[in-house]
């Protein structure tokens, strides 16, 4: 899908909307150029699955992640940033297989490109 926004709240605001569409094993793979709002739109998203901590692009530490209140069971969201990865053999490391089957988990991807080989 590709949706086209005027400006970071309104980019915020698709996020919020998107967000309750969202459930439990979900990944969001986010492609493009630096400074689209892949970041300002995963903000968007948190805020609206109820997170309240400030969310900020985990660019050098690859992975943040935030407990999300109010499930029945524990709901982690991820929000993976693989800027700095050049391929998909770096990725290796991270745990994201580990990530991924979490049955709890939202996870979504800034530069997902980076490992379009998982994906396909």
């Amino acid at each position: 899908m590709e949706v086209l926004t005027h400006s970071p709240r309104e980019t915020q605001k698709l996020g919020e909307k998107i967000s309750a569409d969202l459930k439990l094993g979900d990944i969001l793979a986010l492609y493009g150029e630096l400074g689209s709002g892949k970041t300002t739109f995963i903000q968007g998203l948190a805020r609206g699955l109820g997170i309240k901590k400030r969310v900020i692009s985990p660019t050098f530490v690859f992975i943040r992640q935030y407990p999300v209140a109010g499930h029945r069971s524990p709901v982690t969201f991820y929000h993976v940033d693989l800027y700095r990865i050049n391929e998909v053999t770096e990725a290796k490391g991270l745990g994201l297989e580990e990530i991924f089957a979490d049955p709890g988990a939202i996870v979504v991807i800034e530069w997902a490109d980076r490992i379009k080989e998982i994906f396909t």
